[in-house]
């Protein structure tokens, strides 16, 4: 009887110091956590966020690759004060520096590396012979580049002109693929009496080429493109 007493005493004892764990707070509090610890994240809305930003890369890349005839589009034209009043534009003034650049540089290396390619690779030839074959090289490079030149100089890049004024700036592209500006006075240009190809008209002894196609301004166009007097004098009064 004694021993039933002390036992029940143990249990109760026992009950009492574990009384403070409570299994069903412990489950609530970790519910609460996984709660507030969760993002609210949506698949749909997601996705389409990710579709449109990469669209909008594509299409501004696929934008920048095109290849365009003109001034390129979009540019803000009161970031260059040098720009100011341009009238014209070569349609293909980037297509011919490209060339022109490629011919110099192939101009460049013919003349440096030709005569060492020569000499190098037959060392059983003749030195007069491999004399020869290097000049030839290098008078064929550089005659091909003094040529594209001759044939793109009179090509005007752009043609700055503001109405009323009697004289007008025209870049030029050198020999070395820099651009030059010119001032033209209207009344120093003449017919090009020259069977030259690509010549609109001539000034101060020199040729010049304007693209009618791309000339918006006809009454300036006509003034450019001289055929008698009287056509030169109805242009000036139209301007």
């Amino acid at each position: 009887m004694a021993r039933s007493i002390l036992l029940h005493l143990i249990r109760s004892q026992t009950r009492h110091n574990i009384t403070g764990f409570y299994p069903h707070r412990l489950g609530r509090c970790l519910a609460q956590k996984s709660q507030s610890t969760t993002p609210d994240f949506q698949p749909a809305k997601h996705l389409s966020f990710v579709q449109r930003r990469w669209g909008s890369q594509s299409a501004v890349a696929e934008d920048s690759s095109k290849i365009t005839i003109g001034p390129p589009k979009g540019l803000d034209s009161g970031k260059d004060d040098k720009d100011s009043g341009v009238v014209y534009h070569g349609p293909i003034s980037n297509t011919i520096k490209k060339v022109k650049l490629l011919s110099l540089s192939t101009c460049c290396l013919s003349v440096s590396l030709g005569p060492v390619i020569t000499f190098m690779t037959s060392p059983d030839m003749n030195v007069i012979l491999k004399g020869a074959v290097a000049s030839s090289v290098i008078f064929l490079s550089a005659s091909t580049t003094l040529a594209l030149h001759w044939f793109v100089s009179p090509y005007i890049h752009k043609l700055r002109w503001q109405p009323g004024s009697d004289m007008f700036e025209a870049d030029m592209m050198t020999w070395l693929a820099t651009f030059a500006t010119k001032t033209i006075k209207f009344s120093d240009i003449r017919l090009p009496e020259t069977n030259r190809p690509f010549v609109t008209f001539k000034a101060n002894g020199e040729f010049y080429f304007v693209d009618a196609d791309h000339c918006h301004n006809k009454a300036l166009l006509a003034r450019l493109t001289p055929t008698t007097k009287e056509t030169q004098a109805s242009a000036l009064k139209n301007l």
